[in-house]
């Protein structure tokens, strides 16, 4: 594993150990067994560096997503599939806390940085497509632009305020089947 790596590994574990704000530069040369300065050199900052970590947080989660996405039974309906789905991320949202919220700080850090700002847009554009899938009972690949332009992206906003609710108030988030309910009621009416 070369420096870069390294630090990069390093900012991960502080990231799931401190979160994002308390990791100092320190930290992560601490983890990573690199020098202090080397932060500079890779990524220009601790604050690139932190919202790289953040990403990478984000695609291991994501793929424990999918595995959640896959483990879906064959549902008959949208509803019972996503009642499913969001139980299973609910289930792991204890372990995920920690990336969770630093990619909710990388969300605002990205407004100023285009780099990172380019890179959770990729991450989003593969949630949409896997969020249609999962609400359609489709494969992922036989997703259309069209289903992940509306199902994904409004099962994306559904998801990421269920992340923002779980981190604020996790007492206070709906489950599963509370939320299908209101969706269901909020389409009826």
């Amino acid at each position: 594993m070369n420096q870069r790596d390294k630090l990069l590994a390093g900012a991960l574990q502080c990231l799931r150990e401190k979160g994002y704000a308390a990791t100092t530069a320190r930290d992560i040369a601490a983890a990573s067994g690199a020098n202090l300065a080397s932060i500079g050199y890779h990524f220009g900052s601790k604050d690139a560096l932190m919202s790289l970590a953040s990403l990478q947080g984000v695609s291991d989660w994501g793929d424990a997503v999918a595995e959640a996405a896959a483990a879906i039974p064959d549902l008959d309906t949208p509803a019972l599939r996503v009642a499913a789905f969001l139980s299973g991320l609910r289930a792991d949202f204890p372990a995920a806390r920690p990336v969770l919220s630093g990619l909710v700080e990388s969300h605002a850090r990205a407004q100023f940085d285009p780099d990172i700002r380019e890179a959770l847009a990729a991450n989003a554009r593969e949630g949409h497509q896997l969020l249609a899938a999962v609400a359609l009972g489709i494969p992922y690949d036989a997703v259309t632009d069209a289903e992940a332009a509306t199902v994904g992206v409004t099962y994306y906003a559904l998801i990421a305020g269920f992340v923002l609710q779980e981190l604020i108030a996790p007492q206070s988030t709906p489950d599963a089947p509370d939320v299908v309910n209101a969706l269901a009621l909020v389409a009826a009416s």
